[in-house]
Order: structure tokens, then C-alpha cells, then sequence
């Protein structure tokens, strides 16, 4: 049951072959053989999914009508709001933290019958590219125990990876969602930016953070954002368009199409990631689209620039958690300002202080014009030179990640885990569609992803054209340790 999709599940369900609550109880069980390994779920709902899946089936049993994810369990980043649940961005300033309401997304799955089954592990407050700045713990890949899953969304990818739950959904601010996706072997896509509310995310960098949600199979993906990429008056970057059938786009031919290599910009890619690239592009060519090529070297920028803009929001957001209102608060503090300083310095991590002290010096009246106002300046014209390559083509593709899984205790200078986001951090930038899929297993068995980044809007191409490379190519075999029809 692990490896079915969550359409698979819920037609199953709805057609009686099972009921919501062997299926909620069949990855509970999963979740407590096997996360102990993982360090997937920071929380697990056992109580109220049995009991939301119990409501189901006497709900099928009455003849009622079934929401679009009937029985199927879905796991939430620790970023995103559940009512009366807590929400620690896994931090120990929000350790205790409960939310007084629900995300728009969590009011929209429920409202098609999902199953709230936990929330996930993350790098603190979403800063982080190795899932290991968590203050509970780092979490593993289920394909190398001794690897990171990447980050900041490390616990839902690693959880659909593993087959602990069919669905989750993250954040990504500068790939968040694509690079664990591509480093745990599953489908994790980013929509246009305001496709799919924030509101009830905790803010990162509130002009790059966007919800989306990872899956195995592309056809999950679809169904997800046509429950989710819906208008939402508290969201006031919100896109209110008409409704996409994003399910039916997927059955459109890529035949004769056009897809975009920014070469000049890849010329430092080498060894595995090369190879696999180059074979993706075989596959891609021989479902008849042809390959350009496209002039965006402008994204050897898209770090540097990344670094001071969201960083500089990330000051300005994280200033409300200060030991006052909510949040971790000191009890050593004396007066008013060993409040401030010693909650803060206690309760974030290393990590994101160093974010913070980055985002308030580029953000001081010595550093504004000199750092700031450039990089958005670079921002503006990295937008223009999208859109000149968009001009050339329908989609352009690039590895997601610069190699396979990395070692837990292998990123140690910063400035390595910071390029993890190479070729995921222009999609944020200009605010495009991405999402990376399974491209295939180095030769020490860790998986690599193939991003497709498309136009403004064209959220249903992107997933078109993902899904026809994975209907190509060859699907992963789960994680060895992680196999589940063998339990």
C-alpha cells in the first residue's frame, strides 16, 4: 500500500476494496516502525486521524458524498498552521507554541476529506538546504541513513519517500521543496507565486515563500492543485484566476515543443549529475520536443542576490519573537532588553541568527544602497532575461541539485549549503512555476532530479511536461531500507 498514489487510495476507498481506517492505521504503523530511523515527524495525529477516518467510512457507508482526497493521510511542514496543533518551525523559540486557526491550505484539504496525519520535520524557521539546523534533530534519507535528505522541507520529502505517508506538503523559498524532492527521490513542485495562498505560513522571506506539495507520481501533484491553487482573500498576493483542470492538461502532448538549456550557465556541471542530465535530455528528445538553447547566465547572481533579499525579510519577520508576546522567553531575563537579547540568542539557532545579523546589516543605512537596492536591481533584471528566454521557448529544464545526497556531517561551510539552491533559486526570484521529478540513481544508489521552470502562470505546462518525462522514464525503486511490501 505504500507505493500506491493518493488517487489510487482513495478509489479504492471510495469503491469499498478498503476503508480510511485500515489505510490511516496502515501508515501510523509505518511511521512508528520507521521514523525513529528518520527523524521525519516532529508530530503524529494518531488520535484524530483514526478518528477522522473513522467519520469517513461511516460517511461512505451512509451514501454520502466523498471529497477528492477521501482516506488518503497527508503530512504538513511544521511551518504551516493545523488549529490547536502546535507549530514550532522547528525551533525552540515556538516549541510551544499552539495556532489559534488553520491555514488556508489546511482548511481546503479538509474540506475534500484529507487525513491530517502529522506535522514534518524542517530546517528552523525554512533556513536551510540539509535538513539538519533542526532543534529536535536532523532527518535522514530513507535512501542513505548517513545522508542528508535535503532541506528546508526535509521531513515531508523524506516521508512520501519512504512511504510513511503518500502526500505532503512543504515551503520553498529558494528550493526547499525541489531540492529534498530531487535528493529523496519523489516529485515536489513549486507554483507560480500567489498560485497557492500563505496564509497561515509562518513568513521566511514573504516575497519568495511558496506552499506547494510533494508526491511520487506527477498525477498526485495535479490533483493537489486543484484543490489548493485557489484565490484566498487573506492572502493579498493571492492570483484569482478561473480554476485550472490540471488534470486533464496533463494528457496534452509536449510533441514539437520547445525546451530551453541554459548551457553557458551549467558549463561547471560534471560527473554523475552531467551524465544524468545529458540522458534526461535523451528522454526528453525522444518524446519529439527539441532542445535550445538559452542565455541566463545571469543566475550565477541568483545566491548572492538570494542572500541579501531573504535575509533582509527574514530580519524584519522573525523581529516579532522577542520573548514578549508568544514564543520562548528567557526566565534568567532581569528588565526589558535581557528579555530581548537573551530570548532571542536562545531560542533560534545558529543558523538563523546568522541570517538575521545578515538581513539587519544589508538592511542599515551604511549597507542599504550598497547591498539592497543592488540586489534588487539584479532581481529585476534577472525577471527580464526569463522572460527573454521564455521568448525562445516553452520550458527550460536544468538539474535540480548540483549532485546527489550529500553526507549529514559534509556541509560544515555554509557557503557550500548555499549553493545547494543554484539551480532552484532563480524559479523563486521571478516568482516561475518548478518542480523537479526522479531522474534516475547515481551508481551509489541515490537519486537524482530534472527541474522544469516555466512562465509566469503556466503551472499546468510545468506539470505537463513533468509528467510526460516521468511517464518516459523509468520509476525509482524505493529505498532499500524503506520497502514496505515486504513488512
Amino acid at each position: 500500500m505504500d507505493t500506491k498514489t493518493a488517487s489510487e487510495l482513495r478509489e479504492d476507498f471510495v469503491n469499498g476494496k478498503i476503508s480510511a481506517e485500515e489505510i490511516t492505521a496502515f501508515y501510523l504503523d509505518r511511521i512508528k516502525k520507521y521514523d525513529k530511523q528518520l527523524n521525519a515527524f516532529l508530530a503524529v495525529f494518531e488520535e484524530k486521524a483514526l478518528e477522522k477516518a473513522k467519520s469517513l467510512d461511516a460517511k461512505r457507508a451512509k451514501g454520502e458524498p466523498l471529497g477528492r482526497l477521501a482516506g488518503v493521510p497527508i503530512a504538513i511542514k511544521d511551518n504551516i498552521l493545523i488549529k490547536e496543533e502546535l507549530c514550532t518551525c522547528a525551533s525552540k523559540m515556538l516549541e510551544n507554541y499552539r495556532s489559534p486557526y488553520d491555514a488556508t491550505v489546511v482548511r481546503l484539504l479538509e474540506e475534500e476529506d484529507a487525513i491530517l496525519i502529522g506535522k514534518t520535520n524542517m530546517d528552523e524557521f525554512a533556513m536551510g538546504a540539509s535538513g539538519t539546523h533542526s532543534a529536535f534533530g536532523p532527518t535522514k534519507n530513507p535512501y542513505d541513513l548517513t545522508c542528508s535528505p535535503g532541506g528546508s522541507s526535509s521531513g515531508s520529502a523524506a516521508a512520501v519517500s519512504a512511504g510513511l505517508c503518500p502526500l505532503a506538503l512543504g515551503s520553498d523559498t529558494a528550493g526547499s521543496i525541489r531540492q529534498p524532492a530531487a535528493l529523496t527521490g519523489v516529485a515536489g513542485f513549486k507554483p507560480t507565486y500567489g498560485r497557492i495562498s500563505r496564509y497561515g505560513l509562518v513568513a521566511f522571506a514573504s516575497s519568495l515563500d511558496q506552499i506547494g506539495p510533494f508526491a511520487r507520481d506527477v498525477k498526485d501533484i495535479a490533483l493537489l492543485m486543484e484543490i489548493l491553487g485557489k484565490h484566498d482573500a487573506h492572502d493579498s498576493t493571492s492570483i484569482n484566476t478561473s480554476p485550472i483542470r490540471y488534470l486533464v492538461e496533463l494528457s496534452t502532448s509536449i510533441r514539437g515543443r520547445q525546451i530551453g538549456v541554459p548551457w553557458k550557465f551549467l558549463e561547471g556541471l560534471d560527473g554523475e549529475t552531467k551524465e544524468n542530465f545529458d540522458a534526461a535530455l535523451e528522454i526528453l528528445k525522444s518524446l519529439h520536443v527539441e532542445i535550445v538553447d538559452v542565455d541566463l547566465s545571469i543566475l550565477k547572481y541568483g545566491v548572492a542576490i538570494y542572500y541579501i533579499l531573504a535575509t533582509a525579510e527574514a530580519s524584519t519577520n522573525l523581529a516579532r519573537f522577542d520573548g514578549i508576546r508568544y514564543g520562548y522567553r528567557d526566565k534568567s531575563a532581569k528588565d526589558l532588553e535581557s528579555v530581548y537579547k537573551l530570548s532571542r540568542s536562545k531560542g533560534f539557532g545558529w543558523e538563523v541568527k546568522n541570517r538575521i545579523l545578515l538581513g539587519t546589516s544589508v538592511l542599515s543605512s551604511g549597507s542599504y544602497e550598497e547591498y539592497y537596492a543592488k540586489a534588487q536591481k539584479v532581481r529585476t533584471l534577472l525577471i527580464k532575461k526569463m522572460r527573454e528566454a521564455f521568448g525562445k521557448c516553452d520550458m527550460i529544464a536544468m538539474p535540480t541539485a548540483p549532485s546527489t545526497a550529500f553526507s549529514l556531517s559534509g556541509m560544515d561551510d555554509p557557503l557550500k549549503e548555499y549553493l545547494q539552491d543554484l539551480y532552484t533559486v532563480g524559479a523563486n526570484m521571478a516568482g516561475l512555476p518548478a518542480i523537479s521529478v526522479p531522474s534516475g540513481l547515481s551508481t551509489t544508489g541515490k537519486p537524482f532530479g530534472i527541474q522544469f521552470m516555466g512562465p509566469q502562470t503556466r503551472d499546468a505546462d510545468v506539470l505537463r511536461f513533468a509528467h510526460a518525462f516521468q511517464s518516459a522514464s523509468s520509476p525509482l525503486s524505493p529505498p532499500l531500507n524503506f520497502g514496505g511490501n515486504n513488512d
